[in-house]
């Protein structure tokens, strides 16, 4: 696939905000990463124990420039997910639908009773921290995308390539998973045009009653 490394954004983000950006991203997930390491830990053993299966669930995501790299998650799903998807996508009309416009479905049989739980608390999340200290992801950004998601954002996408993907960001205390996928898109170009260090300390602060709540959370 070709990348998009053509495509750099013209912003207006100062080199020193930049760098800033960096050193916050690994200062603050480098003590949020030890402080829970003993929940992930313990979720992880538990994912373990109900079937047998891997814990950690690794895909590959498009970040920065449009280049791939590998996403990490505490795994939420059963271990045949993907041909559980296709099997109900061929069969179910609704669930079709709702998968193409939105990329998520509402009653999602894939998903455990446990995944159901870390998933509506974003703990799931958490070993996307390894992805922010590593630099593939930042604190903040636009959620990573896949690249069968490339044409839901059209000439938009070269703004997504702009920016490194985020743990958080507007998308996540503005609804999640209820605002639509144009809307999503909307908020990932809103946030490559005027991102700033600033803006992501807010947004930040803003998650965590977000994820308290749970709000939009599927």
């Amino acid at each position: 696939m070709a990348t998009y490394a053509s495509l750099r954004h013209n912003s207006d983000t100062s080199g020193a905000e930049q760098i800033a950006k960096r050193v916050f991203d690994v200062v603050v997930a480098s003590c949020i990463l030890l402080f829970t390491a003993p929940l992930i830990l313990t979720i992880a053993i538990f994912i373990r124990l109900q079937d047998g299966g891997p814990a950690v669930f690794k895909q590959m995501r498009l970040g920065k420039d449009g280049e791939q790299f590998a996403c990490y998650k505490l795994r939420s799903m059963v271990t045949d997910a993907g041909d559980r998807l296709q099997q109900l996508l061929a069969t179910d009309p609704d669930a079709r639908r709702e998968w193409a416009e939105t990329q998520k479905l509402t009653n999602d049989p894939r998903i455990t009773a446990l995944g159901q739980f870390i998933r509506k608390s974003s703990i799931d999340e958490l070993p996307q921290l390894v992805n922010v200290i590593r630099g593939d992801m930042s604190l903040v950004g636009p959620r990573p995308i896949v690249e069968n998601e490339i044409t839901k954002y059209g000439d938009q996408y070269k703004h997504y390539c702009a920016v490194r993907p985020g743990l958080t960001g507007l998308w996540q205390v503005r609804g999640r998973s209820d605002t639509s996928y144009e809307t999503r898109v909307a908020m990932d170009v809103e946030y490559a045009r005027t991102r700033t260090f600033l803006t992501d300390v807010k947004i930040l602060l803003l998650t965590v009653p977000a994820v308290v709540n749970s709000k939009g959370a599927r």
